[in-house]
């Protein structure tokens, strides 16, 4: 199944231990790139979580955003710590008898101090169970729109390729009256010159030209291209990178007729597989 790069999932889930909100986006990256903005508080928990996302995705650059809220009675139920206000009390008061200043004690100041307030807090193993699991059901959600993603991706390359492999085989029928064309022409030329030309000389220069602008080979290695991606977007893995290569296969190809071109059809055609091609190789560029 194609998957595509590109996608956003938002779960929120609301507990007796708190508000959980996890924010992911997706967007193309060469790799798995992970950027977990969890908090300070929660750093413990990384490692576990990243284990969480790699395990669920192959490739992309993932911003992942929780906010944790805790609950209001948590909030309200702020209580301070008495025996550090204490101590720092009774430092403020050795300072001043040390200082030819005296300066009043600003309570605000005091209340600042880390660890003055006490808050009831969950314990640690409830809230890292509710952020994984809801974490995996955000993962799911992202997975789910990279494969709705992916099969409109999908579904655009195959109507791409139907349109090389019917230009291809135009180009190939197309071959042989480029050529006796150009014996049509070359055969008026010289009659218009009005000068003798060698049977034979003359046939040997059409069988040369013939073989510098025989494109066959070409147009089989382009068809053999087509039909290869065609079997690569059934695939149920990732194969972003695989196609990637094969647009550059298919390239190769088009450029080479375009360069073996002596008609101005085959030059049209050669242009049209080219825009294709480009068209397929820029959405690629979302495929996992």
């Amino acid at each position: 199944m194609i998957k595509s790069m590109t996608a956003f999932a938002r779960q929120q889930r609301q507990t007796d231990l708190g508000t959980f909100i996890w924010e992911l986006r997706s967007v193309n990256h060469r790799h798995l790139d992970v950027n977990l903005r969890i908090g300070d508080a929660y750093r413990p928990l990384e490692m576990q979580l990243r284990k969480v996302i790699t395990e669920r995705l192959n490739r992309g650059k993932i911003d992942a955003t929780l906010r944790y809220d805790p609950p209001e009675t948590q909030q309200s139920g702020l209580a301070i710590e008495g025996t550090l206000v204490s101590a720092l009390l009774t430092e403020c008061e050795k300072m001043a008898t040390q200082s030819e200043q005296v300066a009043n004690v600003d309570p605000l100041a005091i209340l600042q101090w880390p660890g003055v307030f006490q808050a009831p807090t969950p314990a640690p193993d409830d809230l890292a169970a509710e952020m994984e699991s809801l974490l995996i059901i955000a993962l799911d959600d992202l997975v789910a729109t990279r494969a709705t993603e992916g099969a409109a991706l999908q579904q655009m390359i195959s109507q791409r390729t139907t349109e090389i492999d019917a230009i291809s085989n135009t180009a190939r029928v197309r071959m042989p009256v480029v050529l006796a064309g150009y014996r049509v022409k070359l055969n008026e030329r010289i009659a218009e010159m009005q000068v003798n030309v060698d049977p034979e000389r003359l046939e040997q220069e059409l069988v040369l030209l013939a073989q510098k602008t025989d494109v066959a080979e070409e147009l089989d290695r382009l068809q053999t291209h087509v039909a290869e991606v065609g079997q690569v977007l059934l695939r149920d893995e990732p194969v972003g990178r695989r196609l990637d290569f094969l647009m550059q296969e298919l390239n190769r190809e088009a450029n080479t007729l375009a360069s073996k071109s002596i008609d101005t059809e085959m030059t049209n055609m050669s242009v049209e597989l080219k825009v294709l091609i480009e068209q397929m190789r820029e959405q690629i560029q979302n495929i996992e």
